[in-house]
């Protein structure tokens, strides 16, 4: 273990060096992937269609690539998936990560290169260890096991030589050695894809284990804890782990869940740290204490384009540098990466907070708003009212979505909002009030259709019962791993059969 130390003290401070040149050289480090990139695919099916070898500026590639989404590059992936090579990347891809998204029924087969393996997803795991040492020089992390909870891995049946699973299950596979041996439970358990008999197995294989750090989206890590504290009869965490200091989370926004680990883990230092890994790609980590806002990693192979979100739907709009990019304004991330997807728009919006260095906020998704009345309502917006009224009332919530109520009649429209407290708010009415007033606070146009009840009028919460959007999340396939409640959504799809599941709970 001293060893181990020692070569990573050497390692994290040879990788701080590195961070800071591009913190400080931000431009010229993008500039330099987008010709490697560019210059590596150069004689790839995608690279010949598209001329990449006579691409001599961002402009040419402007001009010559149209901005992606999954649909439009289906058809190269799907030939990936049957084990062609050299479609959209040069290297042999093997491995493809599953990510239904929130949006749709349908999977999302995402490439993964054995680049974005190490240079990019490998790095970033890397990188949050060096930032978490960096700041706490006194950290024991190492002493003990890191418990991740992540998603399962299967073989494809399109291909004997391609594989797939959720990202955390992809990236487990693929694993060094010296990671694995800090990592707890058993692959065998970790990989299951029965998700509540991996919660029973992780729960029994773990809870005597020397614990010190934790791994996974807050929605599932909680589930695990409580039944980990059943089965010990502890009464929180601590007392299972007492070594416990840190917690790697990411793919949700964690301040609704912040509440309830300061229950389960009650101890001041504890020390959460908030990194943006997505299937396709590590893009932040959080570098100070701080909660709220990430770093932007620079040299993970990801070349970056900004879309100011109110030209997401035009078509052939500009894209922004991030020379170009302003503070407090969403963008949605269109990215170009060693994996081979080009000018690809992943669907979650973001907006920088610092310009010097870059550090970002994700605020929602593309497809993730509510604007059936002009109030153009986002994930950012709903998450700041949901965070004071609880902070005014004492609640503590579990899950969330909220959708559009139409006109009916005379009656002017609203938002429904289903929510499932861990802690009812000791005045609901009041809960609302806040909740309503602080969305007027931050979003102008919402507080224009407010206006004398003309377009909105005040929101009607559900107070779900407890098991609501688990029950919902199993009947639909898509319990553990990187799936997601989808928080916001513009028509009433999500909510109508949520309501359904609410009546055979309640």
């Amino acid at each position: 273990m001293t060893i181990f130390n020692s070569v990573f003290t050497w390692f994290m401070k040879k990788r701080i060096h590195q961070i800071e040149l591009f913190m400080k050289y931000p431009n010229e480090v993008q500039e330099e992937w987008f010709e490697q990139l560019i210059s590596g695919a150069e004689k790839t099916e995608w690279g010949k269609k598209y001329g990449y070898k006579s691409i001599l500026s961002l402009n040419d590639f402007k001009e010559r690539v149209p901005i992606q989404n999954y649909d439009s590059l289906k058809p190269y992936i799907e030939r990936m998936l049957r084990g062609e090579q050299n479609v959209l990347w040069p290297s042999e891809i093997r491995w493809f990560a599953k990510s239904s998204g929130t949006t749709s029924d349908r999977s999302k087969f995402i490439p993964v290169s054995e680049e974005a393996l190490e240079e990019c997803h490998f790095k970033g795991g890397k990188d949050l260890l060096t930032i978490y040492f960096n700041n706490n020089p006194n950290a024991r992390m190492f002493t003990g096991k890191i418990l991740t909870l992540g998603g399962s891995a299967q073989v494809s049946q399109l291909s004997p030589d391609t594989s797939f699973g959720d990202l955390s299950a992809v990236l487990m596979k693929n694993l060094p050695l010296w990671a694995e041996f800090h990592r707890t439970p058993h692959m065998d358990i970790a990989l299951l894809e029965d998700f509540e008999e991996k919660i029973e197995k992780m729960a029994y294989a773990t809870k005597d284990v020397n614990v010190t750090s934790l791994s996974g989206v807050p929605t599932w890590n909680i589930l695990l804890f409580k039944r980990i504290l059943e089965i010990t009869g502890k009464k929180n965490l601590l007392e299972v782990w007492p070594n416990l200091e840190m917690y790697f989370h990411g793919a949700v926004n964690f301040t609704p869940y912040r509440e309830q680990f300061k229950k389960l883990i009650p101890k001041d230092d504890m020390y959460y740290l908030e990194n943006y890994n997505a299937s396709e790609g590590f893009f932040g980590i959080q570098d100070t204490r701080e909660p709220g806002e990430m770093l932007l990693m620079l040299d993970y192979g990801i070349f970056y384009e900004f879309l100011p979100v109110e030209n997401v739907f035009k078509e052939n709009p500009d894209t922004l540098t991030l020379d170009e990019v302003e503070l407090d304004k969403n963008y949605a991330l269109i990215i170009s990466t060693n994996a081979g997807l080009w000018r690809y728009m992943i669907g979650d919006t973001v907006k920088f907070t610092s310009l010097s260095p870059f550090r970002i906020q994700v605020t929602g998704r593309t497809k993730h708003f509510i604007n059936a009345f002009g109030e153009e309502l986002i994930i950012d917006n709903a998450e700041r009212a949901l965070d004071e009224a609880c902070q005014q009332t004492g609640a503590i919530i579990r899950d969330y979505t909220a959708a559009p109520v139409y006109f009916n009649g005379d009656s002017s429209g609203a938002h429904e909002w289903i929510i499932e407290f861990e802690k009812r708010p000791a005045e609901f009415e009041r809960f609302i009030d806040i909740m309503d007033e602080t969305l007027r606070r931050v979003n102008s146009d919402y507080d224009a259709k407010r206006f004398k009840d003309m377009a909105l009028r005040r929101p009607i919460v559900q107070n779900a019962p407890k098991g609501t959007f688990f029950n919902w999340m199993k009947e639909r396939g898509k319990i553990g791993g990187q799936h997601k409640v989808p928080r916001l959504a513009n028509n009433r799809e999500y909510v109508d059969s949520i309501l359904k599941v609410m009546e055979l709970v309640g």
